[in-house]
Formats: C-alpha cells, structure tokens, sequence
C-alpha cells in the first residue's frame, strides 16, 4: 500500500489550496499563510516525503514528490486544488501540475524556476551530518554547530525547528539526511515534462535572490506558457517569511482571479 503524506487542515470552503514546504522545511512553516487563507480556502499543508513527519523513503525525485500530493488529493477528496510551492515545494508543485494538468487549478511558485540547479548546500549539509553525529547535541549544543558553517540566522532557526528528542532521549533530524543528500542530484534537477502545463501559472522572486534569473525565461515559458513574474522588493529567497503581508496580499490576488476552466 502507498504510504500517505502527514500533513494539517486548515478552513473550509469550495476551493482547495495545498502549500507545499522547501528542502529542509516542514509543514509548519507554512502555517502562517495557511492561517490566513483558511479564511477563505481548504488548505492542506503536507510534510513533503523524507521531511517533518511524513514517511521516510529510499528514493526522492519530483515525480514521485509530485506523485504523493496526488495521492493526498486522492485520499481527501479533493478533485483540483492550487498548489503553492516554495522552492523545493514549488519544483514539486510544478511537476504535478506538468503530470496532472486537470487536477491542478492554478499554480504559484515562490523563488524557483524550472532548471537544473548547481549545488549549494555544501556548509549546511556538513553541519546537518556533525549535528547528526553527536546524538547528545540538543537545540542549543546543535545551534553552535550550525552556527560555526553557516552564518543565516534565518537558515539556522529552521534546521532547529527539525530538532527532535527520540524516547530514548536522544536527539535526531525529523529529515531523512541521507536520502537526501544521496538524492541531492534530484532535487537539484528541473521538473521535466514533454507537454506544457496551460493554467494559470504565478512565479514570485525575491529581489534579492538569484533563484531566478532571466536566463531561466525561455525553460519557463516552454513549460508554463502562461507564467507570469512578480518581484518583492527587498526580499531574498525565504520571501514568504521576510515579507509576509506583501507575499500573502499577491497570494490573494492570484487566488481570486476567474477561476480556470
């Protein structure tokens, strides 16, 4: 039997958004936003595969990502959701729109473009594997560690969020670090399709950032020739969190747009 997504419910309504987490993220995150919308939407909230809560899996690729969302869909009834995607979660969110067109509304990705990314993780992933070493080390000894390779007070509060005491009162990482650092390749890579996705389709960028860049135009329009690109001035790359009104203000506007057909 497939194993299912863990993830919360917020609100009711007629229409569905799901909001999908970045590489290292989870599920609260994104709670905020999903506070917010629940105003006015059902919104799923997931702990992608090898993350937060969910299951632990060998392999971990966009399309079997892609793949588990649809499968959450499946099992909560959701015939057609939006899907908003942040980094990692917006590559995700992509390749489901790409393999699942008519179950996917609208689509918006927060900070991502559809390429093949050169890595980058190189002082984070070798903090997470020492901090993963030392069992004894709690929040604090483990903020030290993080803290000595990396220098993102940002990036540091949201590997602590994935701290976690084992009953034997150990402490371990709610991520599956080596499935993902052995698929690492995949997670830098581009969601692929041969066909086009045709809804509706939102890029948000962080000024700041350069996850996306103009290069990355003509590989966006190939597969998302209706994309639009809006800018948040003076955010970087976590946009949902250094912009919070802003970001969620160009959420309610995509969202209330004529619903696609």
């Amino acid at each position: 039997m497939d194993k299912l997504l863990h993830f919360q419910r917020f609100g009711e309504g007629d229409r569905t958004v799901i909001l999908l987490h970045g590489l290292f993220g989870l599920s609260a995150n994104l709670g905020p936003l999903a506070r917010e919308l629940a105003r006015d939407y059902r919104v799923l909230v997931p702990d992608l595969r090898n993350h937060g809560r969910s299951f632990h899996a060998a392999e971990m690729n966009y399309p079997l990502m892609a793949a588990d969302v649809v499968r959450l869909m499946d099992t909560d009834g959701i015939a057609r959701a939006a899907l908003i995607g942040h980094s990692m979660g917006g590559k995700v969110a992509m390749q489901a729109a790409l393999d699942h067109p008519g179950r996917i509304e609208r689509l918006l990705v927060a900070d991502i473009a559809p390429i093949d990314y050169q890595p980058h993780h190189g002082r984070l992933l070798v903090a997470l594997r020492e901090a993963a070493e030392d069992f004894l080390a709690d929040r604090n000894r483990t903020r030290q560690i993080l803290e000595a390779h990396i220098d993102e007070p940002g990036v540091v509060a949201l590997m602590l969020m994935n701290r976690a005491r084992s009953d034997d009162g150990s402490w371990h990482w709610r991520f599956n670090l080596e499935a993902i650092e052995r698929d690492y390749a995949q997670i830098l890579a581009a969601p692929h399709s041969d066909a086009s996705y045709p809804g509706p389709v939102l890029f948000l960028k962080g000024e700041l950032s350069e996850y996306i860049l103009p290069s990355h135009l003509e590989p966006t329009r190939r597969l998302f020739p209706g994309a639009r690109l809006k800018v948040i001035a003076g955010a970087g790359h976590w946009l949902h969190a250094e912009k919070p009104a802003v970001f969620l203000r160009l959420v309610r506007d995509f969202l209330r747009e004529a619903p696609a057909r």
